[in-house]
């Protein structure tokens, strides 16, 4: 392979696959594998590669190593995660602990500069309220409790040979930890990354004023025929929406029919103590008249 060549490879085929033309597949979509792939680079970059030139500067055989023992994992992970039931999850318990964490956050800031506790802090009050040993009452994450975390999972998920062997695995376990503690929980807990991961996905980019042009005979055919246009494809959209609705009914009554989770209520329980509902009596209306028809339709929606 000529040098110039080599420049043009990406990061991670060069640090993680010096000797393969391509990257094997790390999960079933290729486009989240590349993703996994380029963070894992950047992070043997940051966090192994200096402290590693130094010892051996031409041994080229530790990234391909760790990177074998990553995969291991990620495939494992993989699997179980396809494998497991994630219904109860999503719509389970994830809502009532999102619930239960605002129902405690107004709990603390009620009590916030009361008689209840005059010199406790916000932060203080809330971990009161939800104590968890990984946090201390300040905010700071215990780096020894997600070491015993890492170790266990990667126990469950690597096979004995590669979890016997100290150091990959060690390297690998610092690695992850250091990405998550000082790389991602950082940056995802900060309000401005929320709020911009939100206009992302909204895609809210302002669209570009144009001056209308003149009113003349061609442009109001022009306009007839784009509103024409405009109403038929509506009526399509509307007659698509219909067919898939009854397709989906009809798979839906297929299936077997499980027992009554009630998967929907833990959701309006959500909803309802986000966006504080019961404050006001046209919005627990709205929610009493949802909670009856989700009732009724309760083992339509469990399926």
């Amino acid at each position: 392979m000529s040098i110039a060549s080599g420049r043009t490879r990406p990061l991670a085929h060069r640090l993680l696959f010096p000797a393969l033309a391509e990257a094997p597949p790390l999960v079933a979509d290729a486009a989240l594998s590349a993703e996994l792939y380029d963070v894992l680079a950047l992070a043997l970059r940051a966090f192994v590669v200096p402290w590693w030139a130094k010892l051996s500067r031409y041994d080229r055989q530790l990234l391909p190593a760790i990177t074998r023992i990553a995969a291991a994992a990620v495939h494992a992970l993989d699997a179980r995660i396809h494998a497991a039931q994630l219904a109860p999850l999503l719509l389970v318990h994830a809502p009532a602990l999102l619930a239960q964490h605002y129902r405690d956050y107004r709990t603390a800031r009620a009590k916030l500069h009361t008689s209840y506790a005059p010199a406790a802090s916000l932060p203080q009050l809330f971990h009161q309220l939800q104590p968890h040993i990984a946090v201390s009452p300040d905010g700071r994450l215990d780096p020894e409790y997600f070491r015993h975390l890492l170790d266990h999972i990667l126990r469950v998920c690597l096979p004995p040979d590669d979890h016997q062997p100290d150091t990959e695995r060690l390297i690998v376990r610092e690695l992850i930890l250091n990405v998550l503690l000082d790389v991602l929980i950082p940056k995802i807990a900060q309000p401005w990354f929320l709020q911009r991961s939100i206009l992302d996905l909204l895609d809210t980019q302002l669209p570009q004023q144009h001056r209308p042009p003149p009113a003349t005979s061609s442009t109001i055919i022009v306009l007839v025929l784009s509103a024409i246009q405009a109403i038929s494809g509506a009526c399509l959209a509307l007659i698509h929406a219909y067919k898939s609705t009854l397709s989906t009914i009809k798979r839906v009554n297929k299936l077997n029919p499980s027992p009554s989770q009630h998967y929907a209520e833990p959701l309006l329980t959500t909803f309802a103590e986000v966006f504080t509902l019961q404050d006001r009596t046209a919005s627990t209306t709205l929610l009493t008249t949802a909670r009856i028809i989700t009732d009724f339709s309760s083992s339509f929606l469990d399926r």
